[in-house]
């Protein structure tokens, strides 16, 4: 894809970008996601003891780190008619109102999210409406759940400790409603992410979500849903999982594919979901660690570039428990596998210092509040080169990102007519380029800089 950079005009009908509505409009998501950074936290493996009593104690770890949303993996009892491994499955949920006492008690809960609140953090659930397990009492329920032909409760893939639910049933919808309620209502937590988000019908969420914020008005979600299924993001959920672009990102890792590849993936995102769908933004995740490998197994010695890269694209970036610490194992995903975790990972201070640029910019903020992202000419498609600059035309943020493991030399103009940018940017390390001339580099393999 031919890059080109033009006049500050121009730029706003730029073909190679991504869109963007007005930096100060009021938007549509609570004000405190724009900037944030969310955390996934897998309770069972981020301590030795596996609790929201340790968890706890951690939060002040997890503040000085830079995060602001904690979301909670699924931590409702987990079913025992089928379970899997040891302990089971987050995701085959036994009583939706309960806490799982291999986690504590309410009390241990609700103290972790009052410590959350208190050091400023929010605290979303996973929520699995999808499905429970099949020793669930919904399941003597006649029509909650969907039925073969001699009566046996069916299930998806091949999650054998699962059953699904029938949202053809008013009742059970209801049920599911109320439950979501009551978390809110008992522990105050700060809305949902939910699981398959895609395998339940959009009117279930629409209408849900339209009676909870009713009274819970600044709740945020996060659908775990993506391509066909952006009719979600455009009532019901604020954010939703960026998987294509974290297979590109895979892919281009493994040398399988360049750097237009991501420029391809931003101008289609850009006709599929509204302008102010949020994308979550990552290089990990649960299912990702548990069932594909760690991102250093995945993107090799590219896993940092690709890091920074979540943070200066528009969208919410994730860090998934354990990465903070450079914790390079594939966590059991249905026994106890606490992270490892380093003294002094250089994995904690470059997100310190990726969460401390993001909450710092508006530039790139999330969505219609931060800055749209056009492409810079360059002379090397090795080479991925972008500029969010905001709408006054004096402030801007580039990103250059050598997309190999080989060392790269590429120039890029910077400074054009139009555009009233300081003649001097810094890079997050305090190192000065002069963007008069067009910028020339050498960019050792995986390097990349983000200036502002």
């Amino acid at each position: 894809m031919k890059k080109i950079f033009l006049s500050m005009l121009a730029l706003l009908s730029f073909a190679c970008c991504t869109k963007q509505t007005s930096c100060e409009a009021p938007g549509k998501h609570v004000e405190w996601a724009y900037n944030a950074v969310i955390y996934e936290l897998n309770t069972r493996q981020f301590t030795p003891e596996g609790t929201f009593a340790a968890a706890t104690e951690q939060l002040p770890v997890l503040k000085d780190l830079g995060v602001d949303i904690i979301w909670v993996m699924p931590m409702q009892p987990i079913g025992e008619l089928g379970r899997k491994g040891g302990l089971g499955s987050y995701y085959a949920i036994k009583d939706y109102c309960a806490v799982n006492p291999e986690f504590g008690t309410k009390e241990d809960f609700q103290a972790f999210v009052d410590k959350a609140h208190g050091l400023g953090m929010k605290v979303i659930l996973d929520w699995v409406a999808n499905h429970t397990a099949p020793d669930h009492p919904w399941t003597q329920n006649e029509g909650w759940h969907y039925r073969d032909s001699l009566g046996n409760l069916m299930v998806q893939y091949d999650w054998t400790d699962i059953s699904k639910l029938n949202y053809s049933n008013a009742d059970m919808r209801h049920a599911m409603l109320e439950s979501m309620k009551w978390w809110l209502d008992t522990f105050g937590i700060d809305g949902f992410r939910c699981d398959v988000a895609y395998e339940v019908p959009t009117d279930f969420w629409d209408a849900t979500y339209d009676t909870l914020r009713m009274t819970h008005p600044n709740i945020f979600t996060l659908s775990e849903a993506e391509h066909a299924d952006s009719l979600l993001t455009v009532k019901s959920f604020d954010m939703y999982y960026g998987w294509e672009l974290h297979h590109i990102m895979n892919d281009v890792a493994q040398g399988k594919k360049n750097a237009d590849s991501l420029w391809a993936y931003f101008a289609k995102a850009d006709t599929i979901f509204p302008d102010y769908a949020i994308r979550m933004n990552f290089t990990s995740n649960h299912d990702e660690n548990s069932w594909a490998g760690t991102e250093m197994t995945r993107m090799g010695d590219a896993y940092p570039m690709f890091a920074a890269f979540t943070y200066f694209i528009p969208g919410m970036p994730l860090i998934y428990t354990g990465q903070e610490y450079g914790s390079n194992r594939m966590l059991r995903f249905f026994d106890k596998d606490t992270i490892e975790r380093k003294d002094n990972a250089q994995e904690f201070a470059m997100y310190k210092k990726l969460n401390k640029m993001r909450h710092e910019s508006k530039i790139l903020r999330s969505q219609e509040k931060g800055a749209a992202m056009h492409c810079l000419t360059n002379d090397n498609n090795a080479v991925f080169s972008a500029i969010r600059v905001c709408p006054c035309g004096k402030k801007a943020v580039v990103g250059i990102f050598n997309m190999t493991d080989e060392e790269q030399t590429v120039n890029i103009p910077v400074a054009h007519p139009g555009l009233a940018l300081p003649e001097t940017f810094t890079d997050l390390d305090g190192v000065k380029y002069s963007i008069k001339e067009p910028l020339h580099l050498t960019l050792a393999p995986w390097q990349y800089i983000i200036m502002q």
